[in-house]
């Protein structure tokens, strides 16, 4: 089994301070409300966790049932990062990862509220162009004119 290089959650402190939505959320637990709104966050958080090895990263997935996916980095177009000012005041971002994968077949796989995003996209990037590299693989983008 390869070494794992990074492995993150969502973070649910990150989304409580790092959204507009957290924010309201704080407000709401002085009535109580907003601890089960955190508890709710707290466990779909629980629901995922994302290892980074040298070829892959890794989606460990479930709680009670699990399921282990993964993309090969050689096969990653594109590594997105959106963040709101927020966002940027709490340190996190959301991460957007499209690949050639079956895995991101219908959209892009989102990791949201991610601690140190800017860093792990960083380190994302790095690990995709050696694995481009390792492989001998460039991306080709085919577009078709249809005139």
């Amino acid at each position: 089994m390869p070494d794992v290089i990074d492995r993150f959650r969502s973070s649910t402190w990150g989304w409580l301070r790092g959204t507009l939505f957290g924010w309201l959320t704080l407000l709401l637990c002085l009535v109580g409300v907003g601890f089960v709104i955190i508890l709710a966050i707290w466990v779909r958080n629980l629901d995922v966790t994302y290892e980074l090895t040298e070829d892959r990263l890794i989606l460990r997935k479930g709680i009670f049932v699990k399921s282990i996916d993964e993309i090969e980095f050689y096969r990653v177009k594109d590594v997105r990062m959106d963040f709101t000012l927020v966002n940027q005041w709490a340190g996190i971002g959301t991460l957007g990862i499209d690949s050639s994968d079956e895995t991101t077949r219908d959209g892009p796989l989102v990791i949201p509220h991610i601690e140190r995003a800017a860093e792990r996209r960083e380190e994302l990037r790095r690990l995709v162009d050696a694995a481009r590299q390792k492989r001998r693989v460039r991306e080709l983008d085919v577009a078709s004119d249809l005139l």
